[in-house]
């Protein structure tokens, strides 16, 4: 399912279009290719941020080195805007395809100060008109200050902004941030995640985001593609992603999941927790998923259950359970003041609604 198959009302609103890409390496122990990328097709509208998320190994990074010129596609076609960079008959170099790449560990010259970073991706201009324009991405990322500053002496946070100023600097159609995050500490990553949103989204600039981190591509893309194994799983919006997984592997990777077996009659499934409402109509023997956060504790009706464990995470509370009938284990979220402790005796009772899986038929 491509971009324009959901939310894409004209071709004149893609900025980056993949068909049909293939890529495979060579497995020296096996002596065999293997794919990283299967047949991939994507569109990437304007102005938006999308999030190619998937476990390590699904291809996401080898995605963005085709994109950028890095890599050499087997098979299948790229297209900024309307014209193609890689395809069967044609190639174009990586420094004209106008992509700005912020790599993961930024990639600043430690021998040039801020504002030198920032010019030296500028071509085709004199030193006056170049320094202007670094200086005025360089305000964009409220590092003006800092312009002065070495490498060295900038935060690991000021440093990122640093880097995505440079790739911001030539107008490039596409940006593409390979892990840009991970290399920061738990505390300014939230921080820097909503900073760089910000400064992104102010430039109206089409990027896309390779992370293996569930939260930070539900929190910073207006769309998140979920990749498996080189193939494109599934891709929406983050709340439609979340709430409405079509596979198990898209349920299970995108946060804490229960799967269960149910026996479903269009709008209810029977299964261990009893007669649940579903999402959307099914029938037979299907797999469910239901969100830890669906299901709650209740003292006179429900399965009766013993909690096991409890996972206290600051603003919320995990409790794995299990059912006393058929010894399956269940987690229930709650919030943080819930006053069930391990050992106990519960009921589990169904609040929300259980999602179908695509091709769980048994």
């Amino acid at each position: 399912m491509t971009a324009s198959a959901e939310n894409v009302t004209t071709v004149n609103n893609i900025a980056l279009s993949l068909n049909e890409l293939s890529k495979s390496y060579q497995d020296d122990r096996h002596n065999n290719p293997y794919p990283a990328i299967d047949n991939f097709s994507l569109d990437v509208i304007k102005g938006e941020i999308l999030a190619l998320l998937g476990p390590s190994g699904c291809g996401k990074t080898t995605l963005l080195r085709i994109i950028a010129g890095f890599e050499v596609p087997q098979q299948g076609s790229v297209q900024i805007a309307d014209r193609e960079i890689t395809g069967p008959k044609s190639w174009v170099v990586p420094e004209k395809r106008n992509v700005g790449f912020v790599f993961q560990d930024y990639a600043l010259f430690p021998h040039l100060n801020a504002l030198q970073n920032v010019m030296f991706g500028l071509k085709g201009m004199n030193r006056k008109k170049r320094e202007e324009r670094a200086k005025e991405v360089l305000d964009l990322v409220g590092l003006n200050i800092f312009s002065k500053r070495m490498p060295h002496q900038l935060s690991g946070g000021q440093q990122q902004r640093v880097a995505l100023a440079r790739a911001l600097a030539p107008s490039p159609s596409v940006i593409l941030l390979d892990e840009p995050f991970s290399n920061l500490d738990a505390a300014a990553r939230g921080s820097t995640r909503e900073e760089v949103r910000q400064i992104l989204k102010k430039a109206n600039a089409t990027t896309i985001l390779v992370t293996h981190d569930q939260e930070e591509a539900l929190s910073f893309a207006d769309r998140v593609a979920v990749m498996r194994a080189g193939k494109l799983e599934q891709i929406g919006i983050p709340e439609k992603v979340y709430a409405s997984p079509r596979t198990a592997f898209v349920a299970s990777f995108l946060g804490h999941t229960n799967l269960l077996w149910g026996n479903a009659t269009e709008n209810s499934a029977e299964t261990i927790l009893g007669c649940i409402p579903l999402s959307c109509p099914a029938k037979g023997n299907v797999l469910l998923s239901i969100r830890p956060e669906d299901l709650c504790f209740n003292d006179t009706v429900g399965i009766d259950a013993e909690i096991t464990h409890r996972e206290f995470k600051g603003h919320d509370l995990t409790f794995h359970c299990r059912l006393t009938t058929t010894g399956e284990d269940i987690e229930v979220q709650t919030d943080n003041e819930c006053a069930v402790k391990i050992g106990s005796q519960t009921k589990i009772v169904m609040k929300g609604v259980a999602v179908p899986l695509e091709g769980s038929n048994r």
